[in-house]
């Protein structure tokens, strides 16, 4: 059940938002994951400064569109989240400038985008969105993802791709070197890297103990 205190000092926010957070069925991008970028956010926020109540609406709202990792649509999903994100907050009588801020929060969050953060809002969003990536949580969403995508675990005869190309929509194993292991070179924030190195050294931690058991 919804609790919005758990999105405090922003509960009305989170009341009037969270109703437009997510969307289908995707377990790696449901409200579970939103509460966890909050609170990644807030945490840096609290070390780096920036506007609180934008950077609150920019978590809330930034996987409000569902789109499929292996969509063609991937790289657009922040965009046209952004879009939707906006239409809400006018609703709500947001002022335009917010919205936009907001709006440029959204855009550049997403890694397949490729947009650079150009605010510190925008900064701390993407590297909140990022910390849940990596780390034993990011472990557990990128197995979560395969099984979604119905790719194998591992290559049985080559599991550390160390004679093949890296493939990691067919191998779940390969995304960890094809990109969760380049994510903690590129946070935007002081109090975000030092977070991400944390969670970076864990989840190498987890693949060794990975590849010992099999």
């Amino acid at each position: 059940m919804f609790q919005a205190k758990a999105f405090a000092p922003f509960e009305k926010l989170a009341a009037a938002l969270v109703p437009h957070s997510s969307e289908g069925d995707d377990g790696s991008h449901d409200v579970a994951h939103v509460l966890r970028v909050f609170k990644n956010a807030m945490r840096i926020q609290a070390l780096e400064g920036g506007d609180a109540r934008i950077l609150a609406a920019a978590v809330l709202l930034h996987d409000c569109v569902a789109v499929e990792k292996n969509s063609p649509m991937r790289s657009k999903a922040s965009a046209l989240a952004a879009e939707k994100a906006s239409a809400v907050l006018a609703d709500l009588g947001w002022a335009s400038d917010d919205i936009t801020a907001v709006a440029h929060a959204i855009v550049a969050h997403s890694f397949s985008a490729n947009v650079t953060p150009g605010t510190l809002e925008a900064r701390i969003l993407q590297d909140a969105d990022r910390l849940d990536a990596i780390g034993m949580v990011g472990a557990g969403r990128c197995f979560y993802i395969g099984g979604r995508m119905s790719s194998a675990l591992y290559d049985p005869f080559d599991p550390a791709g160390s004679d093949r190309e890296l493939d990691d929509k067919r191998y779940v194993i390969d995304h960890f070197q094809t990109k969760l292991f380049k994510l903690a070179d590129g946070f935007q924030t002081k109090a975000g890297r030092a977070l991400a190195a944390t969670r970076d050294q864990r989840l190498r931690d987890f693949l060794a103990a990975f590849m010992d058991e099999i």
